[in-house]
């Protein structure tokens, strides 16, 4: 995994494991892997992980078991709005964006249906 300098390594990390859990690698009641497991293969230290695994302990997306590890929250909703959270953000960025552009609300729709053509007619080739 390649960190930005930018931003904080226990967040990328922390947002790497949401993505995982959204896109279906580590499914609900699935365990994680241990943070002593996770460190050398993001080549962070373990304190770096401890606290992104502490996190999203605290949004109720990983859920620790006292001898056993950390587990993805078996909740559905959790994961449900987490996942509508994250694209809420990311819609908002885009819109932030072309509304910068002075691109009006009709447009963008017009732009993104025309986005979202082509690439299910390139995906489809």
């Amino acid at each position: 995994m390649e960190f930005n300098a930018k931003i904080p390594i226990y967040y990328q990390i922390e947002q790497y494991i949401i993505r995982e859990v959204i896109t279906g690698h580590f499914d609900a009641g699935a365990q994680l892997p241990s943070v002593r497991e996770l460190a050398p293969q993001l080549a962070v230290n373990v304190n770096t992980v401890q606290r992104a695994v502490a996190e999203l302990v605290t949004t109720g997306l990983i859920v620790p078991q006292r001898g056993k590890g950390n587990f993805v929250t078996t909740n559905m909703e959790v994961i449900v709005n987490l996942r509508a959270r994250i694209v809420k953000e990311q819609v908002a960025t885009l819109y932030e964006r072309l509304n910068a552009l002075k691109i009006t609300p009709s447009e963008m729709e017009f732009y993104l249906h025309q986005y979202i053509q082509e690439q299910e007619a390139t995906n489809n080739d």
